[in-house]
């Protein structure tokens, strides 16, 4: 796919620095000092927020390359590829889970965040918010709409883990778009992009621990934190390279610089070594992934992913360990919409983004988990 792909790289690479040159354009027009902080001036988010996140994961960066190393010891191969981050490390460990137990493991999962914020979720449950199955003509993955009468869910439900922790996913975005339209007038009612993976992976976090707390089989263990594990990767450390690789394409093209292919690709090789680390042969294929990222287009969006699973992990943690205190809190933080700057409402919920903390808490629950999943495969 990429050596197709790398037959348009002059294309692609004229395509994103036409888009840098734009939001240059508009920065210096408006007199900031970057195309950082004039993208995220607009929801009133510190430049150290996406900094804070960057140099913290960088801090860091030996725990990926630990699961890297694991991950090439499970698969028994003599080099890792990208191609194998994918391939399940727990085989045949996954089972059929039909909706019916998914929605009722979903709803006790939940119950640290509450009786009234279950009893939403059962409404939700009971009275057709969900769309399940596959259909003819349906769109795929997953998504939730927000409306003025009741959130609407589309799902596309396969009977995996997966999938369940979907359900818990998409549900978390529509509680917190119930909250916010019955305690926000309708101009302050839809929450900011930067909280909005907040509350669904907080639900995550919490259907995690739930399912870890149930069981003591070591290879139900390993592959329920292989699976968690693997959210981290893609969540956390890969949404930060992109971030990274965001950031640095716009210190080139504030120089004055040009986006050429040979530039995009140099930059998003180095940063696949550095994030990945020597355990993984970083095909030169992959020095074109840059040109599929629809996310480069999305002005600085996609560390959002990051910061937002960092919150969520401090969140349900704080929820786990401290209880109607922090229900209390995280109900009024998803009660407020954007009637707030968004990193003010999460203050109101116990987590301050503009320190590194949030993302140091998550970086260290990912080494707990990993230190188990080392112990629990070792031959």
């Amino acid at each position: 796919m990429y050596h197709t792909l790398s037959g348009f790289r002059n294309t692609a690479a004229a395509l994103l620095n036409a888009q840098n040159k734009q939001l240059k354009f508009f920065a210096d027009a408006r007199k900031y000092p970057s195309l950082l902080d004039a993208a995220l001036d607009a929801t009133n988010v510190p430049v150290s927020v996406y900094t804070n996140l960057i140099q913290e994961v960088h801090n860091h960066i030996e725990k990926m390359h630990r699961y890297v190393r694991l991950r090439k010891k499970l698969l028994g191969v003599e080099e890792l590829h990208f191609y194998d981050i994918y391939t399940q490390l727990v085989p045949n460990a996954d089972r059929k889970i039909p909706f019916a137990q998914a929605k009722q493991t979903v709803y006790e999962a939940l119950a640290p965040l509450g009786e009234d914020y279950r009893r939403v979720l059962q409404e939700g449950f009971d009275h057709r918010w969900i769309d399940v199955y596959h259909n003819e003509g349906k769109r795929g993955g997953a998504y939730s709409a927000g409306t003025p009468v009741h959130p609407l869910v589309l799902l596309n439900y396969t009977g995996t883990l997966d999938s369940q922790f979907v359900l818990a996913h998409e549900m978390g975005h529509a509680l917190h778009s119930y909250y916010s339209a019955k305690h926000q007038n309708f101009v302050d009612s839809d929450y900011e992009i930067f909280v909005a993976e907040v509350a669904s992976t907080c639900n995550e976090a919490l259907l995690m621990e739930h399912l870890l707390g149930k069981t003591e089989d070591r290879r139900e263990r390993a592959f329920l934190i292989n699976h968690f594990l693997e959210q981290f990767k893609s969540t956390l450390f890969r949404q930060t390279m992109f971030a990274e690789f965001e950031l640095e394409i716009g210190k080139l093209v504030q120089r004055g610089q040009t986006l050429t292919a040979d530039a995009l690709c140099g930059l998003y090789r180095q940063l696949n070594q550095a994030y990945f680390g020597p355990d993984m042969v970083v095909d030169d294929e992959i020095s074109m992934e840059w040109a599929r990222i629809p996310h480069f287009y999305c002005n600085y969006y996609v560390f959002q992913y990051a910061t937002g699973y960092c919150a969520a992990i401090a969140l349900s943690r704080r929820i786990l360990r401290e209880g109607a205190p922090a229900v209390e809190d995280y109900l009024r933080f998803l009660s407020g919409g954007c009637s707030k700057p968004p990193i003010e409402l999460l203050k109101i919920a116990g987590v301050d983004m503009a320190t590194p903390d949030p993302v140091r808490q998550a970086l260290s629950l990912f080494e707990e988990l990993l230190d188990e999943m080392e112990a629990l495969t070792e031959a």
